[in-house]
């Protein structure tokens, strides 16, 4: 007999898009807001108008950075804190609602918008607010027009993650809901605003050059700060796309998870520590645990949304600070590199596996060792040498030392982007075992609100044996006002039977099921389904005694990807693949730029030969 809590009428919110109306007046307001802007950098441009340059010079006078980095970076800073909240928002949104009846009633969407177009905004703004005196790192578009290497990338960045929010439409319209933040225009918006901390340390950087050029110095103090906020932001950037992770409903690999970590740790801390100098890479972890710590308390207990984790990356701080003070980071941020992520890849991974025990809401069991060590130590060691050469070209250049200049290989160079193509390409296949289990639910009949424990006889018996993770996951039950994510591990009772840590929900909107990862097996078997018209899709009942075979994870997570052939998913992969080269290609140019435009380190001479000084490398486009 079905249990009599579980009839739901199924959702009704729109499997394939949103609404028409939602579409319309939202390009109706971007028509008119984009318009504006043009209408807004022509005038500038043509000397029309003038209270652009005022408060782009009221900024310069609050930060000391020149015009078309001051405002850019409080214009930038804004929108990104705006973005990673919307985001975060609307992850836990989704979780605990499923499906938004349209794009305007999802109010985490709103903040996404906005601050998406604050970040394109900001870029547009330093290129907009370039003039007549060039910097060493500065393109020249006009005779009195140089633009920023940074500006420039932030709008690369801002504009390409802007149009992932109307691609993402067209995305469902043509294949479903894709509920993942891995799908292709989701990794387009959450990659583009991601590397915009990069970019808007680039700028910062030229403004603290140009500044000092022009002789007008900023104040150290202030600029210790922002340094520290931008690589702040940046570690929280390269841990966006843990979030899945974060929230304990991953559709991938665990392998990816300590790469993932490993390789945020590496990039960011590494670089920071390089560019601010002592205590820069304590000081980016401690940004990332108030700015994380105080979203997590916000979204969770305050919004009542589900709980957002986060790594702890104190002790890859640790070491990084530790190899610091025996290898000097501007000298040799190679060496630095390689040492510091050896220590993060063993002792900083050793660390962030116990943390997940403590904290995160699917820890790591023996059963991810030893690959996940391996993937993890790769990650650390690969994210450090990149984080090195980020640090190298974002420093300052080394005047009147005597500086060893290290050079990577061009053959290191691309075995280490081979490696790091290779830790994230290689989890993504999964299997599929023709495993089956015998479900009892407990009581029959259920509790008042469809409350059940789960028991279940595995077929084969060891099928469950060294898992990754084993549990009844529950979620999209907020709708109902009882919460919106129940995570029940499996515990073995006797010889390939196992019983729930506590109640599950199966009624209502709730859908549950449980979920097995093992090596290379991603595996769901459903307990329950709500009716969803929409899609459409059946109920799947759970009935209080019933054998259910495995299936693969992906055909029950995302019941609501349907329509569409699969061959046409390629060149939409193939199109981010490419935006990755762009971001890659677009952010390695402008570092190179920025480490090239300025004086090189002194060369080490040979016995006592005086070092000299090697001239400056002139900017593109500047006249002599």
């Amino acid at each position: 007999m079905m249990l009599l809590a579980a009839q739901s009428p199924g959702t009704s919110a729109p499997a394939r898009g949103a609404p028409l109306s939602d579409l319309v007046t939202l390009s109706i307001v971007f028509a008119v807001l984009g318009l504006l802007l043009l209408a807004v950098c022509v005038a500038h441009r043509r000397g029309r108008i003038s209270w652009l340059q005022r408060l782009a010079e009221f900024a310069e006078g609050t930060s000391g950075l020149p015009p078309w980095a001051a405002l850019p970076q409080s214009v930038g800073a804004v929108s990104l804190i705006v973005a990673a909240f919307g985001f975060y928002w609307d992850v836990s949104w989704h979780i605990d609602r499923g499906r938004d009846p349209g794009a305007l009633a999802n109010p985490a969407h709103w903040f996404i918008i906005f601050g998406l177009a604050g970040i394109a905004l900001a870029g547009i703004l330093s290129v907009v607010l370039g003039d007549e005196r060039a910097s060493s790192s500065s393109i020249r578009f006009a005779r009195d027009w140089n633009v920023s290497v940074g500006g420039l990338l932030l709008s690369i960045c801002g504009l390409i993650a802007l149009a992932g929010f109307p691609l993402d439409d067209i995305w469902h319209r043509l294949f479903g809901q894709d509920v993942t933040l891995w799908g292709p225009t989701h990794i387009q918006m959450i990659g583009g605003a991601s590397l915009a901390t990069l970019a808007l340390w680039v700028l910062a950087v030229e403004g603290q050059r140009a500044a000092k050029a022009a002789g007008k110095p900023v104040n150290p103090r202030g600029m210790l700060i922002i340094h520290i906020s931008l690589a702040g932001a940046f570690l929280i950037g390269m841990s966006t796309l843990q979030a899945e992770f974060d929230f304990g409903v991953p559709q991938f690999n665990q392998l990816f998870q300590p790469a993932m970590i490993m390789l945020a740790a590496g990039i960011a801390l590494v670089a920071a520590r390089i560019r601010v100098g002592k205590g820069g890479a304590l000081g980016a972890v401690a940004f990332f645990l108030v700015f994380r710590g105080l979203l997590s308390l916000l979204i969770g207990p305050i919004l009542g949304r589900t709980l957002l984790h986060f790594p702890l990356y104190v002790v890859e701080a640790i070491i990084i600070e530790l190899v610091a003070l025996r290898v000097p980071a501007r000298q040799k941020p190679l060496t630095l590199g390689l040492w510091a992520g050896l220590g993060i890849g063993t002792v900083g991974l050793a660390a962030e596996w116990g943390w997940s025990h403590i904290f995160m809401p699917l820890p790591w069991h023996a059963s991810l060792f030893p690959l996940g060590a391996v993937w993890g130590f790769l990650g650390a060691v690969c994210g450090a040498v990149i984080g090195a050469l980020i640090g190298r070209a974002l420093s300052p250049p080394a005047e009147n030392v005597l500086v060893l200049r290290q050079r990577l290989p061009r053959g290191v160079g691309v075995g280490l982007a081979a490696v790091v193509v290779a830790l994230l390409a290689l989890p993504l296949t999964s299997t599929v075992h023709p495993y089956r289990a015998d479900l009892t639910m407990d009581p029959p009949l259920g509790l008042p609100g469809g409350n059940v424990h789960v028991t279940l006889r595995m077929h084969p018996a060891n099928a469950a044996e060294g898992a990754r993770w084993f549990n009844v996951t529950a979620w999209q039950g907020a709708r109902n006002g009882n919460g919106g994510l129940v995570i029940r591990n499996l515990h073995e009772t006797s010889p390939g039977v196992y019983q729930t840590d506590g109640m599950v929900p199966v009624f209502g909107e709730w859908k549950a099921l449980v979920r097995l990862h093992k090596g290379r097996t991603l595996m769901a078997l459903p307990i329950y389904l709500p009716a969803d018209p929409a899609i459409p899709a059946k109920q799947v009942p759970p009935w209080p005694s019933v054998t259910r075979p495995f299936q693969r994870e992906k055909q029950i997570l995302q019941r609501e990807a349907v329509g569409g052939e699969e061959w046409l998913q390629r060149p939409a992969y193939a199109v981010l693949a490419a935006l990755a080269l762009v971001w890659v290609g677009s952010l390695g140019w402008g570092l190179r730029r920025l480490e090239r435009a300025v004086p090189p380190d002194v060369a080490r001479p040979r016995g006592d030969v005086a070092p000299t000084p090697q001239p400056e490398r002139q900017p593109v486009g500047a006249r002599s």
